[in-house]
Order: structure tokens, then C-alpha cells, then sequence
């Protein structure tokens, strides 16, 4: 079975629908769409916000209206979904959905940014301890698995438009790019990075100083997967700067038997 993963931080899915956010999806043959920053509770949700007709809509909603929120849509039958991640603020957040599929188990993840202050980087590396914990345990279900999403960190210099610039910015924080490291020596495999590994393509783009007109970006958005899965990735793809979805430009892997 050969079938296309997708991640996109919409920035709020009414904002992104507008923008032509369903016409991309039908055109780019993705059988299943992780979607962070939904901002918009399934009961708000109209037409233009949902996927087409015979497919899986799984989302869980922050308690906070008009924040956060993380989606699966999926044309491949969802087998069990389940919305949490045992961190009981994150939960509330609505950042964690877990979807069983056949071919694997799949993770939409928002893991929380530290650019809003010193209170926002505590939460966020609360959540990246607690994180080490539960996806260790997910790696020891056996199960093909992948954890797809923003994770608001770029890894390594070749993951950002000017490092230096940024050494002392959340988000590529020398502690930050080290727990990351320390995720992949827990067995995940930064997909697009492995089938690319001389690239330097960003995923997200500032609003300001026209940022995603000169390129100057972040690859903050990934698709971590079990080493069985990873060997079965056949194409790894960043859709770049159009069309401009979102702050964010989805990510894109094939995999195959």
C-alpha cells in the first residue's frame, strides 16, 4: 500500500479556507492531513472547514475558543482515535490527537511556542520534558508510527534562514535543538531531513520584514517517524512559500510497502 501523509499549521482554519485551503488538499493527493491551530470548535465548523464527503474527521478542541486545536482528516479508515497526552494544561489546550490507522499510528502535535515570554517558554519545555516520556513509550507499542506537526524548534543551522541572528530566540534555543536530538536518539526519524539531507527548505515565514517573500524562514514543521515506518518513505516534500496557505507550508511524505 503506497499512501501520502500531510502537516500544515493553518493558522486558524477559517482564515486558511478562505485562502483556498480545500482546492490545495483535492489537488495534492494526500490521504491524510495533520492540521494544528484549527482555532475553531467542531461545533463552529461550516462546510468549507470540514474534509470532503467519505472522509474521517477527528479533531480535539481547546477549551479556549478561537485557540489552538488539532485535526486528522483522513480518506483511510480511522481504526481509534484518542485525544490526549496525559499533560493535563496541554490537554486543555487541545495540542494532542492520536489517530489508529491501518498502515500506522498517526500524531497531529502542536507543541507549544515560547516566543509570548518567560511563562509561554516554561510551558513549552514543561511539555517537551513530558514529551520524552510518552513518545519513548509510543516507540515501545511497536507499532509504525509517526508524530506529525509544528513543533516550534528548528533543529540545526540548516534548519533557518540566519542562526546567529536567532541563537538567543526561543525556538532555537541550544537547549531546545538539543532535546530534539535527544528525540531522535530515542529511535525518530526527521523524515523530510533524512530523504533531503543536504537541503535548506523552510516551513514557516514571519509576517514582518517580508519574510516569506525573501525566503527567510524556519522549518519548524516535521514528520518524526518509527524507524519501520521511515524505511518505507519514498518522497519527502516542503510545498514552500505557495501557495500561501497559512504562515506555514504543508509537509508532505509518501510512504510505501
Amino acid at each position: 500500500m503506497t499512501w501520502t501523509l500531510s502537516t500544515l499549521n493553518l493558522n486558524g482554519v477559517r482564515s486558511a479556507a478562505s485562502k483556498g485551503l480545500r482546492t490545495w488538499m483535492e489537488q495534492s493527493g494526500a490521504d491524510v492531513h495533520c492540521l494544528q491551530e484549527v482555532r475553531m470548535q467542531q461545533g463552529q465548523l461550516g462546510a468549507d472547514h470540514r474534509p470532503p464527503e467519505g472522509w474521517h474527521h477527528h479533531q480535539v478542541d481547546a477549551e479556549k475558543k478561537g485557540y489552538s486545536g488539532v485535526a486528522v482528516w483522513s480518506r483511510l479508515p480511522v481504526r481509534e482515535a484518542a485525544s490526549h497526552c496525559g499533560l493535563p494544561w496541554a490537554d486543555a489546550e487541545g495540542r494532542v490527537l492520536r489517530v489508529d490507522l491501518e498502515p500506522a499510528t498517526v500524531i497531529s502535535l502542536y507543541l507549544p511556542s515560547g516566543s509570548s515570554g518567560e511563562e509561554r517558554q516554561a510551558r513549552k519545555e514543561e511539555f517537551m520534558e513530558h514529551m520524552l516520556g510518552w513518545s519513548a513509550e509510543l516507540l515501545r507499542e511497536g507499532r509504525p508510527v509517526v508524530i506529525c506537526g509544528d513543533f516550534n524548534i528548528a533543529h540545526t543551522e540548516r534548519d533557518i534562514h540566519n542562526p546567529k541572528a536567532n541563537a538567543k530566540n526561543s525556538g532555537f534555543l541550544p537547549h531546545e535543538r538539543a532535546w530534539f536530538s535527544r528525540l531522535l536518539d530515542q529511535g525518530w526519524v526527521d523524515v523530510w531531513r533524512a530523504l533531503n539531507p543536504g537541503a535548506q527548505e523552510y516551513s514557516w515565514w514571519s509576517q514582518r520584514g517580508q519574510a516569506r517573500l525573501l525566503d527567510r524562514g524556519w522549518r519548524l514543521d516535521y514528520q518524526l517517524a518509527s524507524p519501520s515506518l521511515a524505511a518505507k518513505a519514498r518522497r519527502a516534500v516542503i510545498v514552500g512559500r505557495q501557495p500561501a496557505l497559512s504562515d506555514h507550508c504543508p509537509v508532505l511524505v509518501e510512504y510505501g510497502d
